[in-house]
């Protein structure tokens, strides 16, 4: 709930979860930071699997669409804002608080989805006791405040907190499994071997599908797979492709194969599909980490 400043006679649009259960992620028009301090949680992120194990931090905007697949022994706390407390405020003669043009920029991409931002943050081990300091201030001055300068406090921290995370990405290169995934999401309508994943990973076959299987629940030729057919099933509903040209489309090179595979991962044959999903109220096209729908 939106905290009342009983100094300003004021609502503040912030919170603060001292434990986060991930039931209702991401809060409706907040960003929200949720610091995780034991555990590991396996998710799907706007359809990306993503893994997160303690200490780190998980970035969600209100448009994020975040599914929680596994989690083991976790912690975690949270703190939302709405974006208008990236606001900032002037005091005019008369000592009234009016809005300004001025915004905040500190943080602002660790919200913005591309192939570099995830969302995830790992934390240093030189991080985390500046950062488990600085969560506990916001949470402690939410709850407490303790004179009339408590939002400005929360402001100057939460700034800290949101450099420290961009800081912390520049310095991070991206894993061997989102630089596949990456491969996979821009590569998957051409051909596509085990090779080319390996080499884009740096890694050996063994590894890599270990490595898949931990974070995606599959191997990474059958998450290939499954992507491929999530797209299809996209396209099935929304155009009138025929099934050879949405095969071809997507990386296969004969139709047959293609209503095989979908049939079987499916449950149902790409035209049954497309009929049954048709019908805006039924049609839902998902992929988890086990590809089921």
């Amino acid at each position: 709930m939106p905290q009342f400043d009983r100094y300003k006679n004021r609502s503040v649009d912030i919170e603060f979860a001292a434990v986060e259960d991930f039931e209702n992620l991401p809060y409706p028009e907040r960003f929200t930071l949720i610091f995780i301090t034991n555990g590991i949680i396996n998710a799907q992120l706007n359809e990306r699997p993503i893994e997160i194990s303690a200490p780190g931090v998980l970035c969600l905007s209100m448009d994020d669409k975040l599914q929680v697949t596994n989690k083991d022994s976790i912690s975690a706390q949270s703190f939302s804002f709405h974006p208008d407390f990236f606001k900032t405020s002037r005091i005019s003669e008369t000592q009234t608080y009016k809005p300004s043009n001025v915004k905040i920029q500190t943080g602002l991409s660790l919200f913005q989805r591309d192939s570099a931002q995830t969302g995830v943050t790992h934390i240093s081990s030189k991080a985390y006791p500046r950062l488990f300091e600085w969560f506990f201030v916001l949470g402690t001055e939410v709850y407490a405040q303790s004179n009339a300068l408590w939002v400005c406090r929360i402001k100057k921290y939460l700034i800290q907190i949101l450099e420290l995370l961009e800081n912390l990405n520049r310095q991070c290169e991206q894993s061997p499994i989102d630089l596949v995934l990456d491969y996979i999401y821009t590569n998957y309508s051409n051909k596509v071997t085990l090779e080319d994943l390996t080499n884009c990973a740096h890694l050996n076959r063994v590894s890599l599908n270990k490595m898949f299987q931990k974070r995606c629940g599959c191997t990474a030729m059958e998450y290939l797979l499954l992507y491929r057919l999530k797209v299809a099933g996209h396209l099935l509903v929304h155009t009138d492709m025929t099934l050879d040209e949405i095969a071809r489309s997507i990386g296969f090179q004969y139709d047959t194969y293609f209503i095989k595979q979908f049939t079987a991962k499916r449950g149902m044959s790409p035209t049954a599909f497309r009929n049954t999903y048709r019908n805006p109220q039924l049609y839902y096209i998902g992929i988890d980490s086990n590809g089921d729908r």
